[in-house]
Formats: structure tokens, sequence, C-alpha cells
């Protein structure tokens, strides 16, 4: 549970501090060539009706990824609900349309689940434009089998192995009888970006995989094939499939995909969702961030299944003794 005896809300008097940034330095050749990146929904039709730009008030676009979509709507309604001046358009991108829309001044806040890619971050030194980076969040991948597979245990080198149809037998894993058949995400989504950059070190999966459009349809299709294993966020971890514990190496220890062991940073497979923010851009982007990282806003990404990261967290674990008569 979220301690709530710290941080203040937005509408406090005094801010609260938000989570130590960055700053990143893109040159100006990069803003028109960020501007080829096009995703629905993104255009502002029409000149708007003038509103004063402070914390609270005024017009924005947010870049979500499709993994933080809901919890972004989220943020926003009650950041609007607070303050009626404020216009939030929230869109849809992946990672990288919506950095690069924010590069180009397309969107003023992209809330995306990684960090800048190496690729991202080789501009920076060459200067031209400002970039704030916040954690918001840490969610996990979490590795799911069939409920009745009764491995309970996986490293991430016998993923990895499992994923390149190197392991393709459940036996090979102690995991019972039986052909694995691997399910993947959509390869053009962040999870799947950081499964292949945290499991198979930079190698793309080749083992022969089922497609699944999103976590639902990852934990759907694991809950009907006995011989499936899939990977989803932390949300989805406690949806009706097994959820396997998991070490960073054979013979290391074996984690759970528990939000204690990702906010302690134990489970191996913990990743961070960042907002990055121009730091010389909209006010109230920088509203929004903050309002994000009060007691208010981690209230929500607890609520959504996530683990927040900008207000102290306390744990309680019941004694397997409590309720026993």
């Amino acid at each position: 549970m979220i301690d709530t005896t710290q941080g203040k809300s937005l509408h406090s008097k005094h801010f609260v501090n938000r989570s130590a940034g960055f700053l990143v330095l893109l040159p100006a050749w990069l803003l028109s060539s960020c501007a080829v990146f096009l995703f629905s929904g993104c255009a502002r039709n029409g000149p708007p009706a003038q509103v004063e730009d402070t914390e609270t008030s005024g017009r924005i676009t947010v870049v979500a990824a499709p993994e933080v979509r809901g919890l972004m709507g989220r943020e926003v309604q009650a950041f609007m609900t607070l303050y009626p001046q404020a216009r939030i358009e929230l869109v849809t991108g992946g990672a990288r349309e919506g950095v690069a829309a924010l590069f180009s001044q397309r969107a003023d806040l992209a809330a995306v689940t990684r960090e800048l890619e190496p690729e991202e971050r080789s501009v920076v030194v060459k200067g031209g434009m400002e970039i704030e980076g916040y954690r918001f969040a840490r969610d996990a991948i979490c590795v799911v089998v069939h409920p009745s597979n009764p491995l309970e245990n996986i490293s991430a080198d016998d993923l990895k192995r499992v994923y390149l149809g190197q392991i393709t037998r459940w036996n090979e894993l102690r995991g019972g009888a039986g052909t694995i058949e691997p399910v993947i995400p959509d390869p053009e989504g962040d999870l799947m970006a950081a499964f292949v950059q945290r499991v198979m070190g930079g190698d793309a999966p080749t083992a022969p995989a089922i497609r699944a459009h999103g976590d639902s349809e990852v934990v759907a299709h694991v809950r009907r094939s006995r011989d499936a294993i899939g990977f989803v966020s932390l949300a989805w971890a406690d949806s009706g499939a097994k959820t396997l514990n998991v070490s960073s190496l054979t013979g290391l220890p074996y984690w759970k995909a528990d939000a204690e062991w990702v906010y302690k940073g134990d489970y191996p497979l913990t990743r961070f969702c960042n907002l990055y923010v121009r730091s010389k851009g909209p006010k109230l982007a920088n509203g929004l961030i903050t309002f994000i990282s009060s007691r208010d806003g981690q209230q929500i990404v607890h609520e959504a299944g996530l683990v927040p990261t900008a207000v102290p967290v306390r744990f309680v674990r019941r004694s397997p003794m409590l309720g026993m008569h």
C-alpha cells in the first residue's frame, strides 16, 4: 500500500519535488527529420482558443504508449477535474512515435515504458534542444504459463533459449511433457522491445511463436493452451495464468513478480515507465508531471497495477497464521 503520510498534491500550497530527471540535448536538424513520424490524433485542427499557459491551465498534447494509455487516461482525467482550465489531448503512439513527436514539437509530453534508446541518446551531445525525463512508475516483464504447468521457476537465460528455439520441450525445464509453444506480443510494442533488450540480449526471437495483440490476448492464449508460455506486464500477472519466478542467471535466486520485489529492484525483469518533456515546453506539461508524481497521482499508478516511484511505499504482508482457527 502507499504510505500517504508524505507528499503533497498539486492543488496544495506547494508542489511536490518530482523524481530526479535528466537532460538530453538534441540538434536542430533532428526536429525536422522527426516530423516524418506521423500517428493518428496528434494533429490539432483549427486554431484553439487562447488559454494562459500555467502549471494548471493551457493546452497540451500527450502521447502515451499503449501499455500505459489507460493509466495516463485516468491521470489526465483526474488532473482536468481538479483544473478545468487545463485542456489535455491524449493520443496513443508507440515509444518511438511518442519520442519523435516530442522532439518535433508535435507533442508536449511523451509517456513511454522504456528509456531513450542508444540512437536517441547518441544525438544529445550535438545540442539543440533540452529534454527532461522522469520515472513515474515501475513495471515488470512477467512470465506466464498454463495454470496446470508444474514449472515454478525459470532463469532469464533459459527463457532466452526457449525464444531462440534451443529449448523446445517442457521436460527440458522440468515442466512436464509436451512441446513448448511460445507466445509473443506485438513485435513493434514497448513490451517486446524491453524483452528483447533485457532477456534476449538484443537478439530477436527466432522460435516459431503465436502472435498476440496485447497482454489480454497473451493471457487468454496461455490459459487455453497447456503448452504455452508468454510474457505480460505486471498489471496482468494475476489474470488467471500462472506466473513463474525468475532469476537473472541459472543458479541465482528466483524472484516472484511481486510489487514489493519490483519496487526494491530484486525482480530481475523490472523496467521503468518514463515521462519525457521539453524543458522549455508548455508549463502545463510540467504541471501534469508534478501531479502524477504527487501522492494522488501515484495512488492512481498503484490502482492501475503498477508500482509507484515518486512517493514512499510501505508493504504489509499478512502472517500465514492470521485467519487460522
